[in-house]
């Protein structure tokens, strides 16, 4: 069940195209355990599988890969974003310990969440300065920035899903599929 949830909601991170995607699972007996395989499984191709937010009925889960992610939150406007939205240790294991302690915390997301999903710093302080309104354009994100560029990552996550699911229901695996970086 992991599997077809992990291939129809990550599979630009699967496929090396972002450095995070997070996505809602249904709870059931067996999950935690199957994340825990599925992180075994996938830190051999550079990825992490983390429950962030678990209830009784649903957990919150966070495919990355946390090279990308040391690099993404290594941008000076990121760096700045972080500090800003009070994060004190800007070192990438502790700001995602800080994030999923607010995500446990509060029923909201933090605005700073995109900066752990491939968003552009200059979309995600866009998004923070005008509460979200008067955007360029949106897609998985709302665009402040480089609409252009926005919209062509918005189609090739698009195409990569239809294409990563197509060759999952042909029987192609999830260790067939995600792509070593």
């Amino acid at each position: 069940m992991l599997e077809d949830v992990l291939i129809r909601h990550a599979a630009p991170t699967l496929a090396g195209l972002k450095t995070g995607n997070l996505f809602p699972c249904a709870a059931y007996p067996a999950l935690a355990e199957e994340v825990r395989a599925y992180d075994r499984l996938l830190a051999s191709k550079g990825m992490r599988l983390l429950s962030l937010r678990h209830t009784e009925v649903q957990a919150l889960l966070y495919l990355y890969r946390p090279a990308r992610l040391r690099r993404d939150l290594a941008v000076p406007e990121a760096r700045r974003l972080l500090h800003e939205a009070g994060y004190a240790d800007l070192r990438c294991e502790r700001c995602l310990g800080e994030l999923a302690r607010r995500l446990r915390a509060f029923r909201d997301f933090p605005h700073e969440i995109g900066l752990f999903l491939s968003y552009p710093p200059e979309d995600v302080r866009g998004f923070i300065e005008h509460r979200g309104r008067g955007c360029k354009c949106g897609g998985c994100w709302k665009v402040y920035g480089d609409a252009g560029r926005a919209q062509a990552l918005f189609r090739a996550y698009r195409q990569c899903t239809d294409c990563y699911c197509k060759r999952h229901a042909m029987g192609d695996p999830v260790e067939r599929l995600a792509v070593a970086m």
